[in-house]
């Protein structure tokens, strides 16, 4: 199914264990908003390289939301991962492609922790506003939906309360799906379970 790119929302962020509940609220509150999430998930397909999936979804898409809220290494040994912040160069360099395309231009949000550290690993981003939180659903929540209803195309107009009320169903749907498909489950199915629980407005 072709999506319209003013409908796209390219999303970056972690996708392991410790972050899904933030991945699931980004992915909700972007249903709540009239859009459809976007992300290198999507496809399904390992026939292809996960750079390239990146890039279709990246730039098949008017918006994107980069969460670098987790800028400290992983493991033992400590090592970062610059995952995040590639893709967020990608999308700089998408809003610049598209600079002349009235009504067009690549958008995007940046989502840091309240403390700043961003700084100290990606210092290039001084002078920009990034849209900070806490680290919790309820925190992030207000950020993403406040973004993207003063977005040109959103349709919605949903307060944040009213998608964190109605949040739970939507996790509730999903873990179920998860059982059902006993582990990763279809990105087309993740999106109808967001939809299915979108909140009267």
């Amino acid at each position: 199914m072709k999506i319209a790119p003013e409908k796209s929302v390219f999303i970056n962020c972690p996708f392991d264990a410790a972050f899904a509940p933030l991945f699931d609220a980004i992915v909700f509150a972007t249903v709540c908003c009239g859009f459809v999430p976007r992300s290198s998930l999507e496809s399904g397909t390992v026939a292809e390289p996960r750079m390239e999936r990146v890039t279709s979804a990246l730039f098949a898409s008017k918006y994107s939301i980069h969460d670098l809220s987790r800028g400290k290494g992983e493991g033992e040994e400590g090592w970062a991962r610059f995952n995040m912040p590639l893709e967020l160069g990608i999308a700089m360099a998408r809003r610049y492609m598209t600079r002349k395309l009235k009504g067009r231009r690549h958008d995007w949000l940046l989502l840091v922790s309240n403390d700043r550290k961003y700084m100290r690993f990606v210092s290039d981003l001084a002078g920009f506003d990034p849209a900070m939180y806490e680290g919790t659903v309820e925190t992030l929540v207000p950020r993403i939906v406040s973004w993207l209803i003063s977005r040109p195309d959103a349709i919605r107009t949903l307060t944040p309360k009213a998608v964190l009320e109605a949040l739970p169903a939507f996790q509730a749907r999903r873990h179920a799906l998860g059982i059902e498909w006993v582990g990763e489950v279809p990105w087309s199915h993740v999106l109808v379970a967001a939809e299915e629980n979108i909140p009267e407005f």
